[in-house]
């Protein structure tokens, strides 16, 4: 038996509730992928709230923490101003949201790149304070000292190529990675050297093709494509961009709903009946007692 949360749908509050708790680990992720094939595919969504954790878990294998709420949460320009504050809040909240997924908590622009300690001091606020399983910070070959480092003192690291969005000022936008040869091949050899330092998967985002089918063949752990090729081991998408929740979304996303709409069309309906005064009727009112 282990402790985990369940949500009340009646009162929106996360209540500890015993129960058997058979939460995916990250020697398991790992372990989908054998003599290089994964022969079912992973699934990483974003997730950064208790209810969307709760509504996504059963069918996911990860839960992605991603600096992306920088966007879709807080409505800022990218995912730079995110801070280790943040990113702590929302994932403590994914973790009591969940009981399936392995949850992965993003590292935020500034909280790693100074050291390994820096970084390992970082990571270690952020499992504490959330209880995730793992972290993901971006970066290939020059990150892999820090990737090594974390990952001999216990801290599962997810690593992240490609169109690495925290790096969007120096890449000058976020077009698609590995067009020129050069780029390709620094791609391909980032990954490995994450690969070869103990990271238990890599994301691949935002690449050309044949780059991720490369790197999906180069490395032993999971590749977790995101804008790169249905033959990685696994893909993330951002939720919210996957439900219709904004109008304009990357090229590589595929919209399975129009949430965005379901919510205009409740809140105009709404503001409709509380005008011609039709809400609350009589069965959201309390008479007096007979």
């Amino acid at each position: 038996m282990s402790t985990t949360f369940q949500l009340d749908t009646s009162t929106s509050r996360a209540n500890p509730t015993p129960a058997p708790m058979r939460r995916l680990t990250v020697p398991k992720i790992r372990a989908r992928k054998q003599d290089g094939k994964t022969e079912e595919p992973l699934v990483m969504l974003t997730a950064y709230t208790a209810r969307q954790a709760q509504l996504l878990d059963a069918h996911c294998d990860m839960l992605l923490v991603g600096d992306s709420l920088g966007q879709v949460i807080y409505g800022l320009p990218s995912t730079v101003p995110v801070t280790l504050e943040m990113m702590a809040n929302h994932a403590a909240a994914v973790v009591r949201g969940s009981y399936h997924s392995v949850v992965v908590c993003d590292m935020p622009f500034g909280a790693y790149e100074a050291s390994p300690q820096q970084a390992f001091e970082s990571a270690a606020y952020l499992l504490k304070q959330s209880g995730a399983a793992a972290v993901k910070l971006e970066g290939g070959q020059a990150m892999a000292e820090t990737v090594a480092f974390l990952s001999q003192r216990g801290i599962p690291v997810m690593g992240h190529v490609g169109l690495t969005p925290q790096a969007v000022n120096m890449l000058g936008g976020y077009g698609a990675r590995g067009r020129s040869d050069a780029e390709a091949e620094k791609i391909v050899s980032d990954a490995k050297a994450l690969d070869d330092a103990g990271a238990f998967a890599v994301v691949v985002e935002g690449v050309v093709e044949p780059i991720a089918i490369a790197v999906t063949e180069a490395i032993a752990c999971p590749t977790i494509g995101i804008g790169a090729s249905a033959r990685c081991d696994g893909q993330v998408l951002v939720a919210e961009d996957m439900l219709g929740m904004f109008e304009r979304v990357p090229r590589f996303v595929k919209k399975y709903g129009n949430i965005a709409e379901t919510i205009e069309q409740t809140a105009a309906q709404y503001a409709e009946e509380v005008r011609n005064r039709s809400f609350p009727g009589e069965e959201q009112v309390y008479q007096p007692k007979a």
